[in-house]
């Protein structure tokens, strides 16, 4: 699904499929819809409840306790590309109750440089938020207003108990409609997704959660919770299938993805804590083993070390170009995803054990991973 790179590692798409994954960002609503979510004398949306099939969640008790920690996200700022004023609409919710809110990169990003973000309550109350820090990388940020009393947050659950087909509900705005709630299953675990980011680069939404409830444009940083309401992921992703002409309806097909809650919150810690988040370097470029380096280093799985930079991290482990790691951390090397994982699950000075072929002979060392700029 496209090239992610950094500085400090590079993965190659190893599949193609028949479908577009695009941010879920609402900022091309217009007045229309603002109006009709906040038309004169209505503090705040109604919430709907899409139930979806046999699903033995009480949709309803969900919404009613996790909607107070929900809310709309608005930013706006300067195109750097016409100069105009533009804007982009998301969603998010209050992980502290001191005024921490956590959402999507892609719903603030505009507002970075000079602009400005404000978010909207549940209640209807409006009030400025400042930006914290943002991950491009992960397609992470994290807001802060400023709170006369403590206010109402979302329960942490845990992404490592998830199953497939367990029921889930998804609060948002899509389309800029806050207090919006549908539900549906987690149809898959553990997608590694890129979509597109700054600057030219692609975020990667890791180990993300698969989910057939409906998320929209504008659903972006939003809540993908459990039936007891605690958050389990941050929905950031939709798959569109594009018509004959090569364009998408932009609509929810069942099919979207968010960011698992075990890897938003480290990232989100440091974000509170230092401002910003500093990401492993390996020092390598690498790809999938490829049928004829297969043959040559009689094996057909592992990762192709392509390129070390110098005097990097990979280099100083001993590891060269024509290098296949075989097995990294204990676990066998089958995707350069792994390589994906290391890079932002990982701090700097994280030691990491591989095992590799060279010219059929195998080898065993440990990175000790760098940070990238």
């Amino acid at each position: 699904m496209g090239e992610s790179e950094s500085s400090g590692w590079r993965r190659r798409s190893e599949f193609v499929v028949v479908i577009l994954l695009v941010a879920l960002v609402g900022g091309f609503v217009g007045g229309v819809i603002a109006y009709a979510l906040y038309p004169p004398g209505n503090a705040g949306g109604a919430a709907t409840a899409a139930t979806g099939g046999n699903t033995p969640c009480s949709v309803t008790a969900v919404a009613t306790k996790d909607l107070p920690s929900v809310v709309t996200v608005s930013a706006t700022g300067t195109s750097s590309v016409s100069g105009e004023v533009v804007g982009d609409t998301g969603s998010g919710e209050v992980i502290r109750s001191d005024g921490y809110i956590v959402t999507n990169n892609h719903v603030v990003s505009i507002a970075a440089e000079g602009g400005s973000v404000q978010v909207r309550f549940n209640d209807g109350a409006v009030a400025p938020a400042m930006i914290v820090g943002r991950d491009p990388l992960t397609d992470l940020a994290v807001l802060k207003v400023s709170v006369a009393r403590p206010l109402s947050n979302i329960a942490l659950g845990s992404s490592g108990q998830v199953e497939i087909g367990e029921p889930v509900v998804v609060l948002g705005s899509p389309l800029g409609l806050s207090s919006t709630v549908t539900s549906g299953i987690i149809s898959a675990l553990d997608r590694t997704i890129s979509v597109p980011g700054e600057k030219g680069q692609s975020a990667v939404l890791l180990n993300a959660l698969q989910t057939d409830a409906a998320i929209n444009p504008g659903n972006s940083g939003g809540a993908l919770v459990d039936c007891s309401g605690s958050l389990i992921g941050i929905p950031s992703a939709g798959a569109t299938v594009p018509n004959e002409s090569g364009q998408t309806s932009g609509g929810s097909i069942g099919l979207g993805f968010a960011i698992p809650v075990d890897v938003m919150v480290p990232i989100v810690n440091q974000i509170i804590e230092t401002g910003k988040v500093t990401h492993a370097d390996l020092g390598l470029t690498a790809e999938p083993v490829p049928s004829d380096s297969s043959v040559e280093a009689g094996t057909s799985t592992g990762i192709l070390v392509t390129a070390v930079d110098p005097n990097g991290p990979a280099s100083r482990a001993g590891i060269s170009a024509g290098d296949i790691m075989t097995m990294l951390s204990g676990k066998p090397a089958i995707s350069t995803d792994q390589l994906v994982a290391i890079a932002l699950t990982h701090a700097p000075g994280t030691s990491v054990s591989v095992t590799y072929l060279r010219h059929g002979r195998k080898f065993s060392t440990v990175i000790v991973l760098g940070a990238q700029p």
